[in-house]
């Protein structure tokens, strides 16, 4: 639920409907605060957008309802699902339910987390919410940096960059969230591998039709909504989707372009000297990420122009030969 700019004529997506409206610049202009306090903020208030809707217009859910894998038998098998392991439990996150709400507050043996994703950067973060030894849940705030979500922690009002993993405004300026390792793939490769996972209901206290896809069309169209730092190369497409990968300070993409050209499953590279393994799963359209021990490694995937948005200093993994 965006605006999308174009001059002074906007389409709001609404309940999945696309509603053409007269509007004026300044509903998605830059430097719109949303309610939010921006005095301290380290990111350049003119780089901030309002993204069309108020602050919780798009409502996050907390402790949600949650179904058996038998129940859902509104997942298709080839759906996307955002997959998180907790305590050696499963839950599986379906992204048509995520489009629509962004933010899930959840809880395993009371480990408190956010599960995030941002439609327009394609990308999906999960985070620990203990925050200075005390859980909170987060909010969307409705303002975007370089086209990605800007969260809000509802007891202090500090915003958070999904994609930086960290708090830009507010009393929590510069606090950084711990990354939670998380499974981008179908719901069929998720059930296989944990048949005892919980699933988000559909039964969201909220009237969406999570059938239809509020964004149709925009991953394979080249434009993006809102203006970014870094306009990446064209080498690829700009909804490429990537899996990114930052150790002390060095990042790196893979783009599934090149994964394919790789044709290996199983291959392993290094980051400022640091190894670590991949496993590639074309059919499921999924990366697996350990250390040299087996241990998950936390990534994220995303569409290219946003991962260069924010790391335009970004090696770039390329196929033997390529």
């Amino acid at each position: 639920m965006h605006l999308m700019p174009s001059g002074r004529f906007s389409i709001l997506v609404l309940g999945g409907l696309l509603t053409g409206l007269f509007v004026s610049n300044d509903a998605f202009h830059a430097g719109s605060d949303n309610g939010f306090d921006l005095s301290n903020s380290v990111i350049p208030e003119e780089q901030i957008f309002h993204g069309g809707p108020p602050r919780d217009g798009i409502p996050a859910l907390s402790d949600p309802e949650l179904i058996s894998a038998a129940q859902a038998g509104y997942l298709r098998p080839a759906d996307r699902i955002v997959g998180v392991v907790l305590h050696g439990k499963a839950r599986a996150y379906p992204i048509a339910i995520l489009n629509w709400h962004e933010i899930v507050n959840d809880e395993i043996d009371g480990q408190r987390f956010a599960v995030t994703y941002c439609p327009l950067c394609g990308t999906a973060v999960a985070f620990d919410a203990s925050i200075d030894g005390k859980a909170t849940d987060f909010g969307v705030s409705g303002l975007l940096y370089n086209s990605d979500v800007l969260l809000y922690d509802r007891e202090t009002e500090s915003l958070w960059s999904q994609i930086l993993g960290r708090a830009v405004a507010g009393k929590r300026v510069g606090t950084h969230l711990t990354p939670i390792p998380i499974s981008h793939t179908t719901w069929r490769d998720w059930r296989t591998k944990h048949p005892a996972t919980l699933v988000l209901s559909e039964d969201t206290g909220h009237f969406r039709d999570y059938r239809r896809n509020p964004y149709a069309g925009y991953e394979a169209s080249r434009s993006t909504y809102f203006e970014v730092n870094n306009e990446a190369p064209d080498s690829y497409h700009p909804k490429e989707v990537v899996v990114g990968v930052g150790i002390d300070g060095a990042y790196k993409a893979y783009p599934f372009i090149e994964l394919d050209r790789q044709g290996k499953q199983r291959f392993s590279d290094s980051i400022n000297g640091t190894v670590i393994n991949f496993e590639w799963d074309s059919e499921n359209r999924a990366v697996r990420i350990t250390d040299t021990v087996g241990n998950p490694v936390a990534s994220i995937q995303g569409f290219w122009f946003a991962w260069f948005a924010f790391h335009p200093d970004t090696e770039v993994f390329k196929a033997v030969g390529g």
